[in-house]
């Protein structure tokens, strides 16, 4: 078995998922830079450092899950953290449109189902599919966790409240996608407890990235300070919750 920690972070070849990959090697992580281009991933891994691996990983591919399942458990033979920030926010925006503009044409009267399941068979499905795939290894791993990295525009109760400077965006695109992640994160949550593994999701805030046309407010070092905090916790930390730097809880 691999002697220090491995953590794998999903869609790690650029933004906030190369971020999340640095902060933790410099913590002392081993870390499985997860890429749909293993050509990127090696890219990312050179950049990030000699403990990084690419490892190639399309969360819409089973058949690319379960081959990067069976390489994590040949060469390293354990899992401490997984980090699912893979995701993406359309397949159909075009250039020059604003977030605003693209959320005219996915309300729930307009949304075409095509793109609605694209963006979920990223965000909902693939995370799934990757947690089934990695737990096995998770479970033979004293003290591993999970961390899902969600968003604000998530939470419902948020979206509720007429004050919410994003409400107009929600939609059953990427919003909704991100309100289904919270749904298995809670659902992880509860079955895991009994045995543990911590599963907690998070927000990096309005990043600056190329999930929203680099229009984003934050910068990834901020976007993906939480999901490094959460990770790290130790076995006395908090499942279920989620949550935005330093802490600061969110309304499911």
């Amino acid at each position: 078995m691999h002697d220090k920690p491995v953590a794998l972070v999903t869609g790690a070849n650029q933004g906030i998922g190369l971020q999340i990959a640095k902060d933790l090697l410099a913590r002392g992580l081993t870390v499985l830079v997860g890429s749909r281009s293993l050509e990127r991933g090696e890219a990312a891994a050179r950049e990030i450092g000699a403990d990084a691996f690419a490892l190639q990983l399309d969360v819409t591919d089973q058949a690319s899950i379960t081959s990067a399942a069976e390489r994590v458990q040949n060469e390293f033979g354990r899992l401490d953290v997984l980090i699912q920030n893979a995701a993406i926010s359309n397949t159909k925006k075009q250039p020059g449109q604003t977030v605003e503009e693209y959320a005219k044409t996915t309300r729930p009267s307009t949304v075409t189902l095509d793109e609605m399941r694209a963006v979920w068979d990223t965000n909902v499905f693939g995370v799934l599919s990757v947690y089934q795939a990695m737990l096995p290894l998770l479970r033979e791993t004293p003290g591993s966790r999970i961390v899902n990295v969600s968003s604000g525009v998530g939470s419902l109760a948020t979206n509720l409240n007429p004050a919410f400077p994003y409400r107009g965006i929600f939609g059953p695109v990427y919003p909704a996608s991100k309100t289904a992640l919270n749904a298995l994160t809670v659902a992880m949550a509860i079955e895991l407890e009994p045995e543990g593994i911590k599963v907690n999701a998070v927000s990096p805030g309005y990043t600056k990235t190329n999930l929203n046309g680099y229009s984003g407010t934050e910068t990834v070092e901020e976007g993906a300070r939480e999901a490094v905090r959460v990770a790290l916790l130790g076995p006395d930390g908090p499942t279920g919750t989620f949550t935005r730097w330093k802490g600061e809880t969110i309304p499911w």
